[in-house]
């Protein structure tokens, strides 16, 4: 299994989206589907997104750390 990271490549705005795609198997555009729909719900769901922007390496700095 992969580390948790954002990608160099293939990201929109922080790439949180696209390491959990990859995480979890699909596309990152269903991710970000999912996330813009989630937004509509009451939830912290912009401040996790926010959260995970900083909390996750991005994946050059991920790949040196190993």
């Amino acid at each position: 299994m992969t580390a948790l990271a954002r990608p160099t490549q293939g990201r929109m705005i922080g790439g949180v989206c696209a390491a959990l795609a990859r995480r979890f198997g699909t596309s990152a555009t269903t991710m970000r589907v999912i996330f813009l729909v989630s937004c509509l719900l009451p939830g912290p769901q912009f401040l996790l997104y926010l959260a995970l922007w900083i909390l996750l390496p991005s994946e050059d700095k991920a790949r040196t750390a190993w």
